[in-house]
This record gives C-alpha cells, sequence and structure tokens, in this order.
C-alpha cells in the first residue's frame, strides 16, 4: 500500500509539473487555456476557475493541457494557440520537458547537498564516500540470480562460509569468492535497505558469455556529500550526464529496432515503475529523489523524441510548417497525432501486461 501511495504521489509530480510548464507558458503568451488535466479522459472530477477547467481524468498515464485553437482553429482568435508565430507555439511546446529537466536538477541538487550514493569510478572518490556497499546493478534472464529473487539495487553483503560471515570486501573478491565456489552451492547474504537475508545460489561453471557465473554485475557505491558552494554545480552535472545517457539509451533502443527488430534492453512500464519506486523507498529517501529524477529526464527526453503525440511530434510539425512556409494540413496531422497516439496506448498496454507477468 505504502508504495502504491508513493508511486501515486511522484507520478503526480512528474506529470504536474510537466504540464505546468506548458500551462504557465501558455498564459505568458497571451493563450486561452481551457483545461488543465490530469490523466486523459473520460472525467471523473473537474472545477472551472475563471476560464480554465481542473480536471482528473479516468487513464493516469499522463496529462494534458487543452489550449484554445490548438487544432489549428480559431486562427483570428489573438488568443489562441494557432494565431501565434512559430516561436512562441514553439515555446508552450518545449515548456514541458524544461520544467522535467528543472525538476531533476533540484532533485539532484538537494541530493548532493545531503549525500547521494553514486558508482565510485576511483580510487579519489572511494577515498571521500562513506557506507560503502557492493550493489547489484543489473540481472541477467534466466540466470541463478534471477531465479533466486534478486533485484537490481540489492546489495551483496557477504557470503556464509563454514557457519561464519565472510564480508563482501571489495568487487573482486567478491567475485573471486562466486568463482571459487562454482557448481556448488554458495549462500549470500543479501541486504535489502536494513535486512540481511540468506540467499542460496550454483554459480555456474560455464555461464553464458558475458553474465558470469551467478549473471549479476556489481558497482562499488558509496554516499559523496559536497560542499554547499559546489552542489549547484554538482546538480547542474548530474542532470547533464543523466540527460545524455538517455538520449544515447534511447539512441541506441531506436537504432535497435531498425536494425534487429528488437529493442535490445527491457521495457517496463507503470507496474515495473511501481516495483521499482517501492525498492527504491526501502533503500531511502535520496535513493527515492534519485530515482524521481531519473525518471523525470526519461520523460523530458521520451516527450522530445519527433513522435506523433508527444511534444517532439508536434515540434517537428512546426518545423516543417517554418521550412514549407505553409502549415500541414489539419487533418493530415490530426490523423498522425491519432495514430501515434493509439500506438503509444497499445505499447503501454504491451508493457504493462509484461510487467504483470513479470513481477507478479
Amino acid at each position: 500500500m505504502l508504495t502504491a501511495i508513493i508511486f501515486i504521489i511522484v507520478l503526480g509530480i512528474l506529470i504536474f509539473v510537466h504540464e505546468l510548464g506548458h500551462f504557465l507558458t501558455a498564459k505568458r503568451s497571451g493563450m486561452k487555456v481551457e483545461e488543465f488535466g490530469f490523466g486523459f479522459p473520460p472525467r471523473i472530477w473537474g472545477i472551472k476557475k475563471g476560464e480554465t477547467m481542473y480536471s482528473i481524468n479516468w487513464i493516469p498515464f499522463g496529462g494534458f493541457v487543452k489550449i484554445l485553437g490548438e487544432d489549428g482553429e480559431d486562427k483570428n482568435n489573438p488568443r489562441s494557440f494557432a494565431s501565434k508565430p512559430a516561436g512562441v507555439r514553439s515555446k508552450v511546446i518545449v515548456a514541458g520537458v524544461v520544467m522535467n529537466l528543472l525538476l531533476a536538477f533540484v532533485l539532484l541538487t538537494i541530493g548532493n547537498a545531503f549525500g547521494l550514493r553514486v558508482g565510485l569510478l576511483d580510487e579519489d572518490m572511494a577515498s571521500r564516500a562513506k557506507d560503502l556497499k557492493i550493489q547489484i546493478i543489473e540481472i541477467a534472464k534466466d540466470s541463478p540470480a534471477d531465479e533466486a529473487g534478486i533485484v537490481p539495487l540489492d546489495e551483496i553483503f557477504g557470503f556464509l562460509i563454514g557457519g561464519e560471515q565472510v564480508r563482501a570486501e571489495s568487487i573482486e573478491k567478491t567475485q573471486e569468492t562466486i568463482n571459487e565456489y562454482a557448481g556448488e552451492e554458495l549462500t549470500f547474504l543479501i541486504r535489502k535497505g536494513e535486512e540481511i537475508s540468506e540467499v542460496v545460489m550454483t554459480p555456474r561453471i560455464d555461464p553464458p558469455e558475458g553474465q558470469g557465473a551467478t549473471g549479476i554485475a556489481l558497482a562499488q557505491t558509496g554516499i559523496i556529500k559536497y560542499p554547499w558552494y559546489q552542489v549547484p554545480i554538482k546538480g547542474i552535472e548530474s542532470t547533464a550526464i543523466v540527460t545524455i545517457n538517455t538520449f544515447v539509451g534511447y539512441g541506441t533502443i531506436i537504432k535497435n529496432l531498425f536494425t534487429t527488430g528488437k529493442a535490445g534492453v527491457e521495457l517496463t512500464g507503470p507496474v515495473g515503475i511501481a516495483i521499482i519506486t517501492g525498492q527504491a523507498t526501502r533503500l531511502g529517501i535520496t535513493y527515492l529523489m534519485q530515482f524521481t529524477a531519473l525518471i523525470s529526464v526519461n520523460l523530458a527526453v521520451l516527450n522530445i523524441i519527433p513522435f506523433p503525440a508527444l511534444d517532439g511530434g508536434r515540434l517537428l510539425f512546426i518545423i516543417i510548417e517554418k521550412v514549407r512556409r505553409r502549415p500541414i494540413s489539419r487533418n493530415v496531422e490530426n490523423i498522425v497525432n491519432t495514430a501515434g497516439f493509439a500506438l503509444l496506448i497499445l505499447l503501454m498496454l504491451y508493457v504493462t501486461t509484461k510487467d504483470i507477468f513479470k513481477f507478479f
């Protein structure tokens, strides 16, 4: 129940911030905002204040800001979206993306002030870090770790060997111990938050290429805290790194889809995100802040991709309009956006169904 509540709060914040960007920019540009909606229709509840209807709708995976003339109508009305220059319309469209990046910056900046858990890339970082851990960052499908119920962010606290606890001191020693017991049962001490449990696995003697004996990828992590005068800079750096990596990740997915017909990575939807939100919550508030920042950046990058029905798709139509010096037919744009929205809903249903079978 707590996981569901926190997931709803996180999702609500992300959607609200994104749509608030559209809303405020449209208002500042002199446009009439007819509705500010959380979720997609049909409507559950709504209240009208001034000229704007504020609503909560049945389909919770998103939100919208309905602006007068956004479908190309009312061009003669000075308060309509269609009557504004291309530059003003572009600002309204990208404002949601900017707000999501700004939210990520704020969360990561606050996190850097209190201390964020990061992967330790060198000895200098390790010397400055506190609460060092050996954490699992990736798990191969159908591997011993996957079958044992291990999940990303779990910590390998150590091993139970001969009735005695052996602490996991480094990635190298951890891997040596695992390889030493290849083909034999080995009891892992797995820590989730403050709880340590015993998990028995049998490391494989001849594992698939690139998977390792148990199918896990490890990273040494630690909490690093920065002085107040470095915090804003580190917030910008962290946001930039996450944004660049997210663009690269989506680029790789798109490339794989065109070259192999497969995404090449495990896609997850609202159910999977809810599960991971619960895991991050159990690990502490800084984990939850980092995770929320990551999802906010993903939402920003996903929306700016030039796909129909997304902000990037609408921006592309404006760019084409500027190049052609005349707008694309409204019927064509509406058909393309409707088809894009339908594909997004189908994709959401697919990954949600996949998550249900995976996690339950």
